[in-house]
């Protein structure tokens, strides 16, 4: 049976109707670096479009053309032909060219985003103000939360954080057990936290809201409810927020930090009022309980043992190299 005019558009408008409610934040972020990102999405999108959209075509051309009964397809039919220089420069130059912008563009954008250089602007247009700190945030994966604790401020909080508007933000993530990934879209790509390592993240966010935090590494059965929110707010009331964790908080002690860790699913918003200035440094060195060596003094005793041992060897050569050839003279490396 053949459909009316209009009913024929049903499906191409419920499908419409379905793209209107998502939320493409990846295209349309609140932050700048993330915004740079999407560029290049969008960008390197386009460019591979260049050579898929006019294959497509020609797949469905020729199709039609050479269709059986179709009159190209007797008077065009040519069982001899075998190489077209002016094909050939068509089918390989192009998709050259196009390896060659998206190399170039890779190559670009992953320095100018590289997540360990810190911010030269803060928007398209506008270069970080003269004299103006970064947002030092601390973050700590645990099972299943997030631990984010503002150095500056004195405070800790957990599954919240907040940042000012267009104020850059410097973050140093690790984990305390499991390997993990913090992603929040409006902000920045995501970074991988690991236990006993520090990755780094520089970002800002440029207009205030509340926004969606996650794990985008699956790391145990908590994992889906391992969310936060992210809010951007004005300097008043970033500042407004830290008072209040520090009125409404408790401090946060190795003792309480040990509690924290404790695996726990769809943990509520805490905060702390005060933070043990060396907890994360303890967390990223593997020695937050008692009695445990940190692991960089473990390392750097390593090192030491190491260099001892060169040294000694160093020695017992030079005295034997004296002792053999009379006169000649010995130098030592300085390491």
């Amino acid at each position: 049976m053949r459909l009316p005019n209009p009913l024929r558009a049903l499906p191409l408008l419920a499908a419409t109707s379905l793209l209107a409610g998502c939320n493409l934040v990846v295209l349309n972020p609140a932050g700048d670096v993330a915004a740079q990102q999407g560029q290049m999405v969008v960008i390197s999108t386009l460019l591979m479009l260049l050579i898929i959209v006019p294959v497509i075509i020609l797949i469905l051309l020729f199709a039609w053309r050479y269709r059986q009964g179709s009159r190209h397809a007797e008077t065009d039919y040519a069982p001899d032909w075998d190489h077209s220089t002016k094909l050939e420069l068509v089918i390989w130059a192009a998709p050259l060219v196009i390896i060659i912008a998206l190399g170039a563009l890779t190559w670009i954008g992953t320095h100018k985003l590289d997540p360990y250089r810190p911010l030269d602007r803060i928007a398209s247009g506008k270069p970080v103000p003269e004299g103006i700190k970064p947002l030092e945030v601390e973050v700590v994966s645990l099972d299943w939360k997030w631990l984010f604790i503002l150095p500056e401020q004195g405070i800790a909080t957990v599954n919240e954080l907040a940042a000012p508007v267009d104020r850059p933000i410097r973050f140093r993530l690790t984990s305390s057990s499991t390997m993990n990934a913090f992603y929040v879209p409006d902000l920045a790509g995501m970074i991988y936290t690991m236990p006993g390592m520090q990755t780094e993240l520089n970002a800002v966010i440029n207009r205030p809201g509340v926004f969606h935090g996650m794990s985008s590494h699956y790391s145990g059965t908590g994992f889906s409810g391992m969310t936060f929110k992210f809010h951007g707010l004005s300097e008043q009331d970033f500042a407004r927020w830290v008072a209040r964790a520090k009125a409404e908080g408790k401090p946060l002690t190795r003792d309480a930090y040990r509690d924290l860790a404790r695996p726990s699913e769809r943990h509520p918003v805490e905060r702390f009022a005060s933070v043990d200035p060396n907890l994360y440094q303890r967390v990223l060195n593997l020695c937050v309980e008692d009695g445990q060596r940190c692991m960089h003094e473990t390392m750097a005793s390593d090192a030491l043992r190491g260099r001892a041992r060169v040294n000694g060897a160093l020695f017992a050569k030079a005295q034997a190299q004296s002792i053999c050839t009379p006169g000649m003279p010995v130098a030592l490396a300085d390491n």
